[in-house]
């Protein structure tokens, strides 16, 4: 990963994924999911276009009803998962349309949409609907991963140089297991609450204590 900010989906996506047609059948879904250790399938048909997702919550209703089916009052209340559990293929099976996002979303938007959705992995499409990757809520992680050097000329060249161009020579940017520290005076006193709040954004950093103060020389 780059140290330009702000950080995109492209950043930290998986592009080699593994996908199903809508004709895959349900066997063979699940023998994916368990190769592959994931949870979720994208399914495209096409040129890799998304068609749905299918996922283990979509699976499972087969294995609910398998021994005792859904009686008469469970069936108007479950439609969806009892035509589930007689479908065997992937069609039949997956949630559409899938929920998906772009590549060039940022970080911030691709948290969003998960948790309000509760979902662990979003399939990446560009504007034609084409799968690019897929990104799950560990790749989202990746951020936190930067070294503290890295974060510390990150916020240095960005912040710090840009917000304060003559008095950026008294600053010192410290960072310590994601936690970055800026101490110095700044002629410029009034930009402090927006170096600590730029800081704060930067990706990767864990918190800031920013003990920037007013220069009080001549």
């Amino acid at each position: 990963m780059t140290s330009t900010t702000p950080y995109t989906v492209a950043d930290v996506m998986t592009t080699k994924v593994i996908a199903v047609t809508p004709t895959t059948g349900f066997k063979d879904i699940a023998a994916a999911m368990k190769r592959w250790k994931v949870t979720a399938l994208p399914v495209v048909e096409g040129e890799g276009h998304v068609v749905g997702v299918v996922s283990e919550a979509d699976l499972l209703p087969k294995e609910e009803f398998h021994e005792h089916g859904p009686g008469m009052i469970e069936q108007m209340r479950r439609l969806g998962d009892t035509a589930k559990a007689g479908s065997t293929r992937a069609e039949n099976l997956m949630t559409t349309p899938a929920v998906t996002i772009r590549p060039d979303a940022t970080l911030p938007q691709a948290a969003h949409l998960m948790a309000n959705r509760h979902i662990k992995r979003l399939p990446v499409v560009d504007a034609d609907g084409t799968l690019k990757g897929i990104v799950s809520r560990a790749d989202l992680l990746k951020v936190f991963l930067r070294t503290d050097e890295d974060l510390a000329l990150e916020i240095q060249r960005s912040v710090v140089e840009r917000l304060f161009p003559i008095s950026h020579d008294g600053i010192t940017v410290t960072v310590t297991q994601g936690t970055a520290t800026l101490t110095g005076s700044v002629r410029d006193d009034h930009l402090i609450p927006m170096a600590e709040r730029l800081a704060r954004s930067v990706e990767g950093v864990v918190d800031v204590r920013c003990r920037l103060r007013a220069h009080t020389g001549s």
